[in-house]
């Protein structure tokens, strides 16, 4: 054995002193030269109130820099096909190890991804029917429902070389009538035309269709092919195929050369080729008026054609795979002996068995990527890497915790120690006492949020958290006591026969007039009962978890629509037009196009953000700065808080009663330091959480329903949150809301809990009642955790 010869021993040796990660000046959005260091191969909690600048260290400084190093190591072409990423304004990083982030952002929506194509269990699913499925109908793409059936044949030549027959062919197993989507939309003609009209005479009833735009209406009008004078109703048979499915044709108008295609395909691709969640409001509530999605007729929703679902294994299809809860997929793969297939059984299990272990063995494969819930879709993307070899690397995690019942809590905690004893660095941004408790090192940031946050106020173990005076450790034992006198209601929405999902006929009377948390363990059927039968229409508000969407340009004053009254105050108080007080219209800098900053794009290197020289970050053009409300300018305005804002606007010369309102119901959420004209990419999960409650909140409606209002806020703001849904019900509102927090369960009037379990052992009403009755009662597992908490 050779022997050191430097008189040092192993445990000395240079490469183990680099056991920290350590962040010196680290000044992203709100941090104000922030300093830590972070022990390697610990688990790490980054704790304070939302916005307080917890994303901006480890997402944004921590996370961003090691994958911008890591993609500096590849070649300048490979680089060019990656995201650029910005060097994040810090001083110094060092003993940076490659972070894997696993982020609460919403799987795709795309209508072909599925629980299955995300994880890659469907790909093992493939190649398991290609080798044992019953008839052998072709290779794994045999067994895709993102793979069609292609057959052609012809002559090809390259240059000069002579031509050559070829035939091709390929076998997939897309369903031919629904495209591998599983459903089929059918468009109501009645909602796009009023065919008693003629096009000329404004027949059109689709959002921003208007008379005056050639690419919309008037090419419809001017291609020759109808007669833009003539009733709808009374096209022949050939005007009515041209004018509602024609192909594709060139057409002239106006001495422009355009392209005229069939009203049906048109509408297709301009609205339902998109994603509904990222649609305006108004655009959103037009395509759900006029179409309607049915299950594919032919597939039955599989989304695979008849070849695929042909071939079994022990009488199981893939299709029939697919539908299983994954925990019986699992016993059934377990059951499955072919030493051919051996490893493939033994990975297709294990990645079957991660799903169970962090409580998602309720889930099948064939759910669609896009309906998951945040704390699903990131326990989803833990998936892949639970069972990785991998070790010292930095796993950073989003609240793991969000939408989780106390019981599984306990669950998830045990899957971050373990990646933590595997020798990595797990940093995890959380609010839940639960994970807290088990970190090994905390920081807690602060005092407060935004401006009034960047700051470390504490860094040490979990006890110094307890003893130091910071707002998290002052909240971090808080225990909310359980309602001695509840509301009455005032009547009840009758539930009857409930059955989405894994409900189990459910009949279940929901009060009114009062506040009703609506809980359970995850995957037992709260989301389904609530949204499946108190569908949102009149007097129904519902705040769901779909996240808010906005560009760099959209920020809390355009998203509540707060911008309007201001515009129209500064207008009025002007004599001019609104519309010059809109970064995005004519008073927009004409150099940054009101953007405030000039984006210069460097290829395959980080592009650069300036400020913009001639508006100097203010987004409007000088004349425009010229007017003023309250003495003060547009830009101005934009730069004040909600605090500030609710002041200027609730008085004076200022005085606005349209935005004081809006500016008032922010404030209410806790929002009262946010910038008017903050970009809504700065915020945080829980800023955007609660910017949305504030918008919803000006709805008019009688019954809210929300779901899951607490996720990303701190233990201190969610005293301030019951404070908010108590003014809501007082003022004679019904307040319904899906939640897991035990302080929001104990300040419930009425509790159902649904459950037992997950998945096929949920869908049942196992408790209704007061909160007081279900400690009393301890039945449920919500029951043991809520008498635990309030210390029953």
């Amino acid at each position: 054995m050779a022997k050191r010869t430097d008189g040092r021993s192993p445990a000395e040796h240079a490469a183990d002193s680099h056991d920290l990660i350590r962040v010196h000046g680290a000044r992203e959005n709100n941090l104000k030269d922030v300093s830590v260091e972070i022990p390697k191969r610990r688990l790490t909690v980054f704790t304070g109130v939302s916005g307080s600048g917890k994303s901006s260290l480890v997402f944004n400084t921590i996370a961003a820099e090691s994958q911008r190093l890591i993609n500096e190591t590849y070649s300048a072409f490979v680089q060019g096909f990656m995201p650029s990423l910005a060097r994040p304004e810090v001083d110094v990083l060092e003993g940076l190890t490659t972070a894997i982030v696993v982020d609460q952002q919403r799987l795709g929506a795309d209508p072909r991804s599925t629980v299955g194509t995300v994880t890659d269990a469907n790909a093992m699913l493939r190649i398991l029917f290609s080798r044992l499925g019953v008839p052998h109908i072709g290779p794994p793409s045999a067994y895709s429902f993102n793979t069609a059936s292609v057959r052609g044949s012809g002559a090809i030549s390259v240059g000069d070389k002579k031509a050559v027959k070829a035939t091709y062919s390929r076998t997939g197993g897309m369903c031919p009538n629904c495209e591998g989507r599983g459903t089929v939309s059918d468009i109501d003609l009645t909602q796009l035309y009023d065919d008693s009209k003629s096009i000329a005479e404004g027949a059109f009833t689709i959002p921003g269709w208007k008379s005056d735009n050639v690419w919309t209406v008037g090419i419809y009008a001017e291609s020759g092919f109808l007669d833009p004078n003539k009733p709808i109703r009374r096209f022949t048979k050939k005007e009515m195929q041209d004018f509602l499915y024609r192909e594709p044709t060139k057409v002239k108008v106006n001495g422009v050369n355009l392209t005229y295609e069939g009203l049906i395909p048109k509408i297709q691709k301009s609205f339902l080729a998109k994603d509904k969640e990222g649609m305006q409001p108004h655009i959103r509530a037009f395509v759900e008026r006029a179409v309607t999605f049915t299950s594919c007729p032919e597939c039955g929703g599989t989304r695979l054609s008849e070849g695929a679902r042909s071939s079994k294994i022990k009488r199981i299809s893939i299709a029939d795979a697919c539908a299983m809860e994954i925990r019986d997929l699992a016993e059934w793969v377990r059951g499955l002996k072919d030493d051919s297939v051996a490893p493939l059984l033994t990975a297709l299990g294990e990645t079957l068995d991660s799903f169970v272990e962090i409580g998602l063995g309720y889930l099948s494969l064939d759910r669609p990527s896009g309906t998951l819930s945040g704390g699903e879709a990131q326990r989803v993307k833990m998936v892949r890497h639970l069972g990785s070899s991998l070790t010292d690397v930095t796993y950073v995690f989003d609240e793991p915790t969000t939408g989780l019942h106390p019981h599984d809590i306990n669950r998830m905690n045990d899957l971050l120690l373990r990646l933590r004893d595997k020798g990595n660095t797990v940093l995890v941004v959380e609010h839940k006492p639960q994970t807290i408790a088990i970190a090994d090192h905390v920081v807690d940031l602060g005092p407060g949020a935004g401006t009034a946050g960047g700051e470390v106020c504490f860094e040490g173990t979990v006890e110094g958290l307890r003893k130091g005076d910071t707002v998290t450790g002052r909240h971090l034992d808080d225990r909310a006591a359980v309602k001695e006198s509840v509301r009455k209601p005032t009547g009840a929405l009758e539930v009857r026969g409930a059955s989405a999902h894994n409900l189990r006929d459910v009949d279940v009377d929901v009060p009114l007039g009062v506040l009703t948390v609506v809980t359970g363990v995850a995957g037992s059927g709260k989301s389904s009962l609530v949204h499946g039968s108190i569908p949102p229409g009149e007097g129904v508000v519902v705040v769901d978890q779909s996240p808010i969407r906005g560009s760099r340009r959209s920020n809390p004053a355009t998203y509540t629509g707060l911008l309007d009254p201001i515009r129209k105050a500064f207008a009025k108080a002007n004599g001019v037009k609104p519309a010059l007080f809109s970064a995005n219209s004519e008073g927009a800098c004409p150099h940054c196009n009101g953007a405030g900053v000039i984006y210069t794009d460097l290829a395959m290197m980080a592009g650069v953000a300036t400020p913009c020289e001639d508006c100097e970050g203010k987004r409007y053009q000088p004349s425009v700065l010229e007017y003023h409300l309250g003495g003060r300018d547009i830009s101005e305005v934009l730069a004040m808080s909600v605090d500030e804002a609710e002041e200027f606007f609730g008085s004076g010369d200022a005085a606005t009663p349209a935005a004081h309102r809006i500016l008032a119901r922010l404030a209410d959420v806790g929002l009262g330091y946010l910038r008017l004209g903050q970009p809504l990419t700065t915020l945080s999960g829980g800023e955007r959480q609660r910017l949305k409650l504030a918008t919803h909140m000006g709805d008019k409606g009688g019954v809210y329903v929300l779901d899951e209002p607490t996720t990303g806020l701190h233990l201190a703001d969610v005293e301030q949150l019951l404070g908010l849904l108590d003014r809501l019900v007082d003022a004679g509102k019904s307040v319904i809301v899906v939640e897991h927090h035990p302080a929001v369960m104990a300040h419930a009037d009425w509790i159902i809990d649904l459950g037992p379990g997950a998945g096929h052992d949920g869908g049942q009403v196992v408790f209704e009642g007061t909160p007081a009755d279900l400690v009393a009662a301890r039945a449920t597992l919500t029951g043991e955790h809520l008498a635990e908490y309030v210390g029953a």
